[in-house]
């Protein structure tokens, strides 16, 4: 019998490249995001490709209540869940003042409440069955305050907080959490954080999502906590521990700011 793994966010991206790593090992897969039409294409290439089952739920992750519309359609399809893929998460460019609330508040509901409430929902079973892993993507945007992506730094460093804190509170169940922090990534997360003309991203060469997908499954399967993909992205994370933080903080702007 196949295990079953829980992806957010499946749609694209990373997501999309964790779809096909866990299909390839012949695992069942529940996609969850908005783009329903994608993620059905995508399931029947999956299933004819791995001969594996996939469910499909087309549902907005940014309402507060769909972490239970999800854990209540795997109790309806009596799913168990062995991955949970906490993908799903996207950010937003500008100055915190002018910025949209309802964007901001639909960006803290995703890559906050969400993804702790179906950690929270899903968690039990896996510690009770001693056998389960959790892999959430944070960012290395985790590591440090991010003026001009404020909410969206500061969401990243709770995935980070969060992950680590009950990994540790998890040793000995045989559940593991890993928490996954790429850099900026070929992803269209740019392009829908408007950040395309951002220092960050503009005329560099960006690791793929496929690469960065393969990274963070590895990670997950040997059950390690945090893992930041990049050579450079793991230095800048760890010197920023011993950088005085005013000089952080004004470097993180000058980076973000668009050339």
């Amino acid at each position: 019998m196949n295990k079953t793994a829980l992806i957010t966010g499946a749609s694209n991206g990373i997501g999309l490249e964790l779809a096909k790593l866990f299909a390839a090992d012949k695992t069942d897969l529940l996609l969850v995001a908005r783009s329903e039409n994608k993620m059905q294409a995508l399931a029947e290439s999956l299933r004819y490709e791995h001969g594996i089952k996939v469910w499909v739920l087309g549902i907005d992750l940014s309402d507060p209540f769909s972490a239970k519309e999800v854990k209540a359609f795997c109790d309806q399809q009596q799913l168990q869940v062995d991955y949970l893929v906490n993908n799903a998460g996207f950010g937003d460019y500008g100055l915190f003042a002018e910025c949209d609330w309802n964007k901001q508040s639909e960006m803290i509901n995703l890559n906050i409440t969400t993804l702790t409430y179906l950690t929270r929902l899903f968690l039990p079973e896996m510690i009770q069955r001693h056998s389960g892993r959790i892999l959430n993507v944070a960012s290395t945007a985790a590591f440090q305050p991010g003026p001009l992506m404020s909410v969206y730094f500061a969401t990243k460093a709770f995935v980070l907080s969060f992950s680590e804190a009950i990994s540790n509170e998890l040793e000995g169940t045989g559940v593991t959490v890993t928490v996954l922090c790429p850099g900026a990534t070929e992803s269209g997360f740019q392009k829908a954080a408007a950040l395309e003309e951002s220092k960050m991203v503009k005329d560099r060469k960006l690791p793929g999502s496929a690469e960065v997908a393969a990274f963070g499954y590895r990670a997950m399967k040997k059950g390690k906590v945090v893992v930041i993909h990049g050579f450079m992205n793991a230095l800048m994370a760890t010197s920023i521990r011993f950088s005085p933080r005013p000089l952080v903080r004004k470097i993180v702007r000058r980076i973000q700011e668009k050339g």
